[in-house]
């Protein structure tokens, strides 16, 4: 798989320098654009993952611009991040409203926004694997993602649905470190009053399934110690 492509639109030079900078330096590919128009002309005809967009753009604004990508089917999923500027809440609720996946005021801190883009492309490729694949593979484990059910070496084992969703998301996220955080955000939502250890104590659960089922007797789940778990890549 090659670099995932962000476009940044903004009609401020110094900023477009700064987060083309910052993104290049975590690995990805950064295309730009300067006023809302060319930002449309990039999105349709390459293959852009994330848009990082500015409200208030020349020739054609960033909330026209993220109303004529949700309005185009074939694009309608790209993710979208709009920078706005600090007291203009109202455009923010309007661009949320109008489809944007979040957003970030200005002047922000740069380490914020690649931390936006990471989390935001990584539920993208969750939900793009969902919707491409209806079984998950790896090792002896298959995940039916239409069934909803797990097996072992082609036995039914049952999982509570946290714990399916755990073993979902680390599976997907195969050699990739999933933070306790990120797991608690994604799977028991923003609001959940929990702690981290709810984490620990459903993944000590899923490990006890999956060695207590195992035909190949190997530990699936690493833990990274201070962070939190990567499913182990298989060869």
């Amino acid at each position: 798989m090659g670099k995932e492509k962000i476009l940044v639109v903004d009609d401020e030079e110094n900023i477009v320098e700064l987060v083309k900078f910052n993104l290049e330096k975590e690995g990805y590919e950064v295309v730009v654009a300067y006023d809302g128009q060319a930002a449309l002309d990039k999105v349709n005809h390459e293959e852009i993952n994330l848009l990082i967009l500015d409200l208030m753009l020349p020739k054609l604004g960033g909330l026209d611009v993220c109303r004529t990508i949700r309005n185009n089917q074939e694009i309608s999923e790209l993710p979208i991040i709009m920078l706005t500027a600090k007291e203009k809440e109202v455009d923010r609720v309007l661009g949320l409203e109008l489809g944007a996946d979040d957003y970030v005021t200005k002047p922000f801190s740069p380490r914020e926004l690649v931390a936006r883009v990471k989390a935001i492309l990584r539920r993208a490729n969750f939900d793009k694997l969902e919707k491409d694949d209806e079984q998950i593979e790896v090792g002896e484990i298959k995940i039916d993602l239409n069934k909803y059910e797990i097996l072992l070496s082609d036995k039914e084992v049952n999982f509570t649905p946290k714990e399916f969703q755990l073993l979902k998301l680390l599976a997907i996220s195969s050699g990739k470190v999933l933070t306790r955080n990120f797991l608690l955000r994604e799977i028991w939502g923003y609001n959940y009053d929990g702690d981290t250890r709810t984490v620990d104590v459903h993944i000590r659960r899923v490990r006890q399934k999956l060695k207590e089922n195992s035909v190949e007797d190997l530990e699936y789940i690493e833990t990274v110690r201070g962070v939190g778990y990567r499913f182990k890549e298989l060869e």
